[in-house]
C-alpha cells in the first residue's frame, strides 16, 4: 500500500500543473464540489503545504543562508523589488480594475514559490542557492509581504498590514518550523524517509484543493462576465511571471553569477508562492472576491511555466554539447 502512495505522490509531483488545471476546470462546471474550501479550511490547506516544505528541509539548508550571504543577499533584493515592480507597473499599464489589481499586487508581494526547488533542480541550476533563497524569502515574508502590499496597493484599500504579519506567520513560519523540528528529530528513523516521500503528492493535491475552491468563489463572475475576463487576467498574469524570469536571469548576469546560479535566480524570482496570495485575498479582500482570480491562475500557470522554462535550459544545453 506504501509503495502505492508513493508512486501515486511521485505521479502527482511530475503533473502538478496538469493536476492544478483539471481542478479548475472540474470546479467550474460543478463549483459545489470545491464550496468546502472557504476561510479556516483554506488556511489549514495551506499550513500543510508549508508542513510539507517544513518536512523536507534540513540543518543544513539554513546553514546557506550563513555560508553565501552575498548570493541570497542579491536573489532576497531581486524577489522583493522586481516583482512587486513589475505588478504595479503592469496594473497601471493594463488598468486593471480594483479587485483585479489587488490580487496580481499581491502575487507580486508574496515570497517564492515552493516548487521553485524542483525546477531548479530539472534544469541543473544551483539547488543549494534555490532552497536558500526559498528559505529567505520564506522567513522575510511575515514582514515583507504586508509593507509592499501597503506601498503598491494602499491607494486601492486600507491594508491590514499587523493582520497580513501574523496571518503568514501562522501559515508559514510556523508550519515551516513545525516540519524542520519534526525533520530534525525524526530524520535517523527509517520511516521518515517513506513519510518524505509522501509528501509532495500531498503538496500537490492540496493546492489543487486551494484553486478548485477559488474557482468555486468566482464561478458566478467568470460565467457572467465570459471568457474575455479570464483571458485578460491571464494575458497579465503571463507578463508578470515572464517578465520576472528575465528580469531575474538580468540581475544575475549583472552580479556575475555563474549559469547556474542566474537560472536558479530567474526561476525563482519568477515563480511565486501564490498558494500564499490566494488565501491572503481571501481572507483580507473578501469584500473583493474577485481579487482570488489572478492568484489562482498564477497557481496554475507558475508551475507549468516554470517547467517550460526548465526544458528551454536543457535544450539550450544539448544545443551547446551539440
Amino acid at each position: 500500500m506504501i509503495a502505492v502512495i508513493q508512486k501515486l505522490s511521485r505521479w502527482l509531483s511530475g503533473h502538478a500543473s496538469i493536476v492544478v488545471i483539471a481542478a479548475a476546470i472540474l470546479s467550474f462546471f460543478l463549483p459545489q464540489l470545491f464550496a468546502w474550501v472557504r476561510g479556516n479550511t483554506q488556511t489549514v490547506i495551506l499550513g500543510i503545504i508549508m508542513l510539507t516544505m517544513g518536512l523536507t528541509l534540513t540543518t543544513q539548508d539554513f546553514r546557506i543562508l550563513a555560508r553565501r550571504p552575498f548570493d541570497i543577499f542579491i536573489g532576497a533584493c531581486a524577489q522583493f523589488f522586481i516583482m512587486p515592480c513589475v505588478a504595479y507597473l503592469l496594473v497601471h499599464v493594463f488598468r486593471l480594475e480594483p479587485a483585479l489589481a489587488l490580487g496580481i499586487l499581491l502575487v507580486g508581494c508574496c515570497p517564492g514559490g515552493v516548487s521553485s526547488n524542483i525546477m531548479s533542480f530539472l534544469c541543473h541550476g544551483d539547488v543549494a542557492f534555490s532552497v536558500g533563497m526559498t528559505c529567505a524569502s520564506t522567513l522575510l515574508a511575515p514582514v515583507m509581504t504586508p509593507l509592499l502590499m501597503q506601498l503598491t496597493a494602499g491607494a486601492i484599500i486600507e491594508i491590514d498590514a499587523v493582520g497580513m504579519f501574523l496571518n503568514i506567520l501562522i501559515v508559514t513560519i510556523i508550519p515551516v518550523g513545525i516540519g524542520c523540528f519534526l525533520n530534525y528529530t525524526y530524520s535517523h528513523r527509517n520511516s521518515f524517509p517513506v513519510i518524505q516521500s509522501m509528501m509532495p503528492g500531498l503538496s500537490v493535491t492540496c493546492l489543487a484543493f486551494i484553486v478548485g475552491g477559488v474557482v468555486s468563489t468566482v464561478h458566478d463572475d467568470l460565467v457572467a462576465r465570459g471568457l474575455w475576463l479570464f483571458l485578460w487576467t491571464f494575458l497579465v498574469v503571463f507578463c508578470h511571471n515572464s517578465l520576472g524570469y528575465l528580469l531575474g536571469w538580468t540581475v544575475g548576469r549583472l552580479a556575475r553569477f555563474n549559469t547556474a546560479k542566474k537560472r536558479t535566480l530567474s526561476i525563482e524570482v519568477g515563480m511565486q508562492n501564490a498558494g500564499l496570495a490566494t488565501v491572503l485575498a481571501g481572507t483580507f479582500f473578501a469584500a473583493q472576491p474577485l481579487s482570488v482570480l489572478p492568484c489562482a491562475i498564477s497557481c496554475a500557470w507558475h508551475s507549468i511555466s516554470g517547467t517550460i522554462l526548465a526544458g528551454i535550459y536543457l535544450r539550450w544545453d544539448k544545443r551547446k554539447k551539440n
